[in-house]
């Protein structure tokens, strides 16, 4: 069963463009209650995953750096917040920080260290935007903020606690391999990299490379197949018709969320999001397709 979390202080440890905050209230009305595993391919920020109370989920996404951070929390917050503590917010420090990655031994430096890198560099970039160059460099320029709080170790502490009192596996691989794991009375909660609303969008680049059309046609195979396995699964998507065309069979809803316009962070407007799932909001049955 869900209900709010109990964690007191709990929320995601880094923003996330796209991250579901804002929508929870909205994603709660379709989410079943009754759930043996939580499982979240594409996790973000965390932000679904922390305001459940599932007590057994399995949670993935391909941005290496991110799931370090995850099990650095999880495993090793002690050292993890000495080294935050160390950091402050300051330019110099920031292109120097960035700049790990170009260095040939990047892989080498220790896992607090790039749990550190990242969660600094998440708190004073520009917008919080995680986005790399083709040759999977960090390259999002320096934020202008009053007073960020690199090390926040309420919200830090608050995160371990909730990973290591669930049963939370972590994982860093390709969605389409969670198959292999996913039990059949799971419930998915699917919030990929949207699908752009116009020609000029970009997609967010979580690593080098970006989420192509032809990378939808292939989550679409994954929720066709968590459906044919009888696994209920919500997944958030930007509203197009190329998307709603895809998903014809399933039930389709919009919500109205609140997004930055412009890369104006003062200005801020409502447009619809999808929420596409395999059953009935009300009842929790699966639909027919096919």
């Amino acid at each position: 069963m869900h209900s709010p979390n109990n964690f007191p202080n709990l929320k995601p440890f880094v923003k996330w463009v796209g991250g579901k905050s804002t929508s929870i209230p909205s994603l709660l009305e379709y989410i079943p209650e009754h759930i043996s595993t939580y499982v979240e391919p594409f996790v973000g920020s965390g932000a679904v995953l922390m305001a459940l109370n599932f007590d057994k989920a399995i949670i993935n996404d391909s941005n290496s750096e991110l799931i370090n951070a995850y099990n650095v929390i999880k495993s090793n917050l002690g050292e993890l917040e000495v080294y935050l503590s160390t950091l402050i917010y300051d330019r110099k420090l920031y292109d120097e920080i960035r700049s790990w990655d170009r260095e040939p031994d990047f892989d080498k430096r220790s896992a607090v260290e790039r749990a550190a890198r990242f969660i600094f560099l998440m708190k004073t970039c520009y917008n919080g935007l995680y986005r790399v160059s083709k040759k999977n460099f960090f390259n999002t320029p320096f934020g202008n903020y009053k007073n960020p709080t690199i090390c926040d170790t309420q919200t830090l502490e608050a995160c371990s606690a909730f990973f290591n009192q669930k049963d939370i596996r972590i994982l860093c691989q390709d969605y389409q391999t969670l198959l292999e794991i996913i039990p059949k009375d799971a419930f998915v909660y699917l919030d990929p990299p949207y699908f752009p609303v116009s020609k000029t969008a970009n997609f967010t680049q979580y690593q080098s490379g970006n989420f192509k059309q032809d990378e939808h046609q292939r989550l679409y195979e994954f929720c066709l197949e968590l459906h044919r396995r009888g696994i209920k699964f919500l997944q958030s998507n930007s509203d197009v018709p190329h998307i709603r065309e895809l998903y014809r069979d399933f039930n389709i809803n919009t919500v109205a969320v609140s997004r930055r316009i412009n890369s104006n962070t003062s200005k801020r407007n409502a447009v619809n999001e999808l929420i596409i799932t395999n059953y009935d909001k009300d009842s929790f049955e699966l639909v027919k397709i096919g």
